[in-house]
């Protein structure tokens, strides 16, 4: 069976089983990556960029490896063996089922009045600090979280997996949870995080952008996405949030940004699709997982499809130069 039809099948069965099974409780292996990674920090941790740098080639790196292992140990066997690992690497890597679910849980103990039990939950989902957020605010954190982790944690792996198969999957989400745990620019990992910040940059922005894509045509505005994206993704200071925010923004017709308050760090962004959008309201978070869960599935879609046409094609160039070779030996003396 040919690759492309491999990643898709086990693509899909990855996405079908995070949806009914969600991350396991224990032993999950990203959790199992993050404890190697913390191992792997305290050793080099030194306050400079070359031994950030370090760290993140032998992690990011290590997990690019295993896939590699994994891919060769199967590439022989039966299709139905190679479908599986892509599957079951699929799930490892994706997080859509329990985003939605933590992002409904905090909604729910809003919408009850319980801001105390919201506070409590918040910090599952986002790194914002719960405490210097009232009940609106949270709502608005928890929507900018699901667009946001919609790209880093489904669409951006499928766009790698989609690009080099069990490998790309791993590497992307080794790559994403490096930059959640050094990435961030506390006195620690200003300098140490460095290059894992920026690699997620640059593994993030294809992603990201098919997410800003597909939020625009499953989002109920489509029109408002698109002004949103145009008009304020440039001002978020994250490259690859920022088209991602907006675009959920201007489908949701709500506004996202403004302060924010990181371990007692206050930031003061850029508001989203702030001359059309209203403020986020509790019911607005149900709407937001909606669209996460209807943008998983068309990024699916659309990385199955580019992965079948480069394959048709890399196929027909091979069975070209096949007959050509062909041609000419028969045509020689």
């Amino acid at each position: 069976m040919r690759a492309d039809r491999v990643f898709a099948y086990g693509a899909t069965a990855g996405l079908i089983g995070d949806r009914i099974l969600g991350d396991p409780r224990r032993g999950h292996p990203v959790a199992a990556f993050g404890r190697a990674a913390a191992g792997v920090e305290r050793a080099l941790w030194r306050d400079d960029r070359f031994r950030g740098a370090l760290h993140t080639l032998v992690c990011a790196g290590g997990a690019a490896a295993v896939g590699v292992l994994g891919a060769r140990a199967v590439r022989t066997r039966p299709a139905a063996v190679r479908i599986a690992l892509t599957a079951a690497a699929t799930w490892a890597v994706v997080g859509g089922t329990s985003l939605g679910r933590e992002a409904r849980t905090i909604g729910a103990s809003l919408a009850s009045g319980d801001v105390a039990a919201a506070r409590e939950r918040l910090p599952h989902l986002c790194g914002r600090d719960p405490q210097a957020l009232d009940g609106q605010q949270m709502a608005r954190a928890v929507v900018e979280s699901v667009a946001e982790n919609t790209s880093d944690a489904v669409v951006g792996a499928l766009v790698w997996g989609a690009v080099a198969g069990v490998p790309g999957l791993l590497a992307f989400r080794a790559v994403n949870t490096l930059d959640a745990m050094v990435g961030h620019k506390s006195p620690r990992h200003l300098r140490y995080g460095w290059a894992s910040a920026r690699l997620d940059d640059v593994a993030g922005w294809p992603g990201a952008r098919l997410t800003a894509l597909a939020a625009v045509l499953a989002g109920p505005d489509r029109r408002g996405a698109v002004r949103a994206w145009r008009a304020d993704a440039a001002r978020h200071p994250s490259p690859n949030a920022g088209p991602v925010e907006a675009s959920f923004a201007g489908a949701l017709g709500v506004r996202l940004g403004g302060t924010l308050a990181y371990g007692g760090r206050v930031e003061h962004r850029a508001v989203l699709n702030g001359g059309a959008g209203r403020p986020v309201e509790v019911a607005d978070i149900e709407r937001a997982v909606r669209l996460s869960r209807n943008v998983t599935w068309l990024a699916l879609g659309a990385c199955v499809a580019a992965r079948s046409l480069v394959s048709a094609i890399s196929g027909g160039s091979r069975v070209s130069e096949v007959a050509r070779t062909s041609r000419t030996r028969k045509e020689r003396p």
